[in-house]
C-alpha cells in the first residue's frame, strides 16, 4: 500500500518538474532572442552600413535559441505526459 502512494506522488512531482522545466525554457529563450535583438538594435545604431551582416546573424542566432528552446519544451512537457 505505502508503495503505490510513493508511486502516485513520484508521478505528480516528476509533472511538475516537467512543467516548472518547460516554463523555464520558454522563459529562456525570450530573455534570449530579446538580447540578441536589443544588442543588433544597438549595433545597427553604431555601424548603419553593417545593416544586412547584423540581421542575418541575429536570425540565425535567433533560430538556433528557438530550436534549442522548442526541444526543451517537449521534452519537459513530454515527462508530464509519460
Amino acid at each position: 500500500m505505502d508503495y503505490l502512494i510513493l508511486l502516485e506522488i513520484t508521478g505528480k512531482i516528476s509533472a511538475l518538474g516537467g512543467g516548472i522545466g518547460a516554463g523555464l525554457a520558454a522563459l529562456g529563450a525570450g530573455l534570449g532572442i530579446g538580447q540578441i535583438g536589443g544588442h543588433a538594435a544597438e549595433a545597427i545604431a553604431r555601424q548603419p552600413q553593417a545593416v544586412d551582416d547584423i540581421r542575418g546573424a541575429g536570425i540565425i542566432f535567433a533560430a538556433l535559441i528557438e530550436g534549442a528552446a522548442l526541444f526543451a519544451v517537449v521534452v519537459g512537457l513530454l515527462t508530464v505526459v509519460l
